[in-house]
């Protein structure tokens, strides 16, 4: 830590580092996407089958968000990080070497196992490292992470493919992860342990609302233990299950874009596949300034005294009206305007991505990476529930009861979070949260 009379702004390189592992995260997310067609021919795959491959990461990436949530609330980012980051960019690189259905399937899974900790530890760096005002724009700078890297990357995946296969898009996808974990390692650090922070920048994000100082303090740490009632709690609110429900269906229409989107441009629109991964990139765009959009302008309008459900839920609601236009590209032809309804969609779903200030700002303190991993964890189950479902409803080849899917999930998302999270408190300090 420096003396200075000046605050210093090293939270800002943290949320770099954030943002590029983000970038990542998502390529060894969406490389499947990529070789699918490619994979799919090679190894003689069903539509069905290619399905099971999509949802194999979700099914175990949302099954472990609980333990993970966990894991992010008691270990440290700096050891924690550098470790999963090398685990999932192993099983992505291996994923080049195998020929079979089952092995796909479970390099598959075993990302989603290593990725779980990922996004409750994200939230809890940034919840360390942020004040409340800063905090809407700062998740919403790591979360573009995920929209710019597949807006940018899916050409470069595309090309990468053209001409080493898809063999070596996973390969090359493995191993920019293990050379990022070494990054890490020696980037990060705890607020209270960065060398060059001072500690006037720790002084503004404490008495801003963040919580740097709980797991840092090395003393501290052996005498926490989870406690099974920290497990009810987080369950029992109604508050939480409103931002539970919303997420699960926020990530339907995004898992779309993840998964099946590439081959609804190339099987059903008939786009060559070069194409199709520049015209891909143009939602990814588009949801990449909605999320930048509604992180600014959401702390802008805090910051200028609107209320929280103005100014943290209007951008969700707004979001998740607008992804309903997903449904508007099963009535035209024309691939300008198939591109337009998707970006439209995009767009809104890129606006209510600044869903996990919620976490921060509903769960109790001392419970925000548990919290954080149920959210996740039942955001997750669309990764399982939407490729699965999609698989069988295009078995004919006809994607329009896909988007009439995906769009219906995002108007039940704007429900739940219109009736059921309510006035923004803290779960604890309003009783009428209780759900149970």
């Amino acid at each position: 830590m420096i003396p200075s009379t000046i605050p210093t702004k090293k939270r800002y390189n943290i949320l770099a580092l954030i943002f590029v592992t983000v970038v990542i995260n998502y390529m060894d997310r969406s490389n499947i996407s990529v070789a699918a067609a490619a994979i799919s021919e090679e190894l003689e795959l069903t539509k069905v089958q290619l399905g099971l491959i999509f949802s194999a990461f979700g099914l175990t990436y949302s099954l472990l968000q609980i333990p993970g949530g966990i894991l992010a609330d008691y270990a440290r980012p700096r050891i924690l990080y550098p470790i999963l980051l090398v685990l999932w960019s192993l099983a992505t690189l291996l994923q080049g070497l195998v020929s079979s259905l089952a092995a796909l399937i479970g390099l598959r899974a075993s990302i989603g196992v290593f990725e779980a900790p990922s996004y409750p530890t994200n939230n809890k760096i940034v919840t360390s490292w942020f004040p409340e005002r800063e905090r809407a724009s700062a998740i919403a700078v790591y979360t573009s992470g995920q929209f710019i890297g597949l807006a940018f990357l899916t050409p470069v995946l595309v090309t990468i493919q053209a001409y080493f296969g898809w063999r070596g898009l996973f390969i090359i996808s493995g191993l920019v992860g293990i050379v990022w974990a070494a990054i890490w390692w020696f980037a990060y650090r705890d607020p209270r342990e960065h060398e060059s922070v001072s500690q006037e920048e720790l002084d503004l994000i404490e008495s801003g609302g963040g919580i740097l100082g709980e797991r840092t303090d090395a003393k501290d740490e052996g005498k926490k233990s989870f406690k099974p009632s920290e497990l009810r709690e987080v369950f029992v609110h109604r508050k939480l299950w409103g931002i539970y429900l919303g997420q699960f269906c926020l990530g339907s229409l995004f898992i779309f874009f993840l998964t099946w989107f590439p081959t609804y441009l190339v099987e059903f629109r008939g786009l060559d596949f070069i194409k199709s991964g520049f015209l891909a990139s143009i939602p990814f765009l588009a949801a990449f300034f909605g999320v930048l959009l509604a992180g600014f302008m959401s702390d802008f309008l805090v910051r200028r005294g609107v209320s929280k459900e103005a100014s943290r839920k209007g951008p969700i609601l707004i979001g998740m009206l607008l992804s309903t236009s997903v449904i508007g590209a099963n009535y035209t032809d024309s691939t300008a305007w198939i591109i337009f309804f998707l970006a439209l969609a995009f767009f809104g779903n890129g606006l209510a991505s600044i869903s996990w200030v919620f976490v921060s700002l509903l769960a109790p303190r001392r419970l925000i990476g548990l919290a954080g991993g149920v959210f996740n964890f039942i955001g997750g189950l669309a990764a399982v529930v939407t490729p699965t479902v999609i698989g069988y409803l295009v078995q004919d080849g006809d994607f329009a009861p896909a988007l009439l899917f995906v769009g219906g999930m995002a108007f039940l998302g704007f429900c739940s979070y219109l009736f059921l999270v309510g006035k923004i408190v803290r779960v604890g300090e309003d009783e009428n949260s209780l759900l149970l």
